[in-house]
């Protein structure tokens, strides 16, 4: 298990986007209206509009380790369209936790 991302919300990705652009350098690794994916300074970070996914930490996973989490918990995997696949939990005080893994080959990411 590792660190993979944090996600903070925005009601405007592409103007948010372009501030983390314009201010701290941040690469686009994925954008579209509802959701970007930037590299800011070697460390992910999500860009997420309320309705699409809650404010999170991430943490990147294996395939396997996915699925035995998700058993434990009684959810299902979402696959996601950027090719990565991933649940979410919540600790005891309500935040998000996002289990991510990459499936190799899967993924819009090299």
């Amino acid at each position: 298990m590792q660190f993979d991302h944090s996600a903070i919300p925005s009601s405007n990705i592409a103007g948010s986007v372009e501030w983390y652009r314009a201010n701290l350098g941040a690469e686009v690794l994925y954008q579209d209206s509802t959701w970007a994916f930037l590299n800011v300074g070697g460390v992910k970070m999500a860009l997420v509009t309320p309705t699409q996914h809650p404010p999170h930490i991430a943490v990147s996973v294996t395939e396997e380790e996915l699925a035995a989490a998700a058993q434990v918990a009684g959810i299902p995997i979402e696959s996601h369209r950027d090719g990565t696949r991933g649940i979410y939990i919540y600790d005891p005080f309500g935040n998000a936790v996002e289990l991510i893994c990459y499936p190799a080959d899967q993924t819009i990411y090299k």
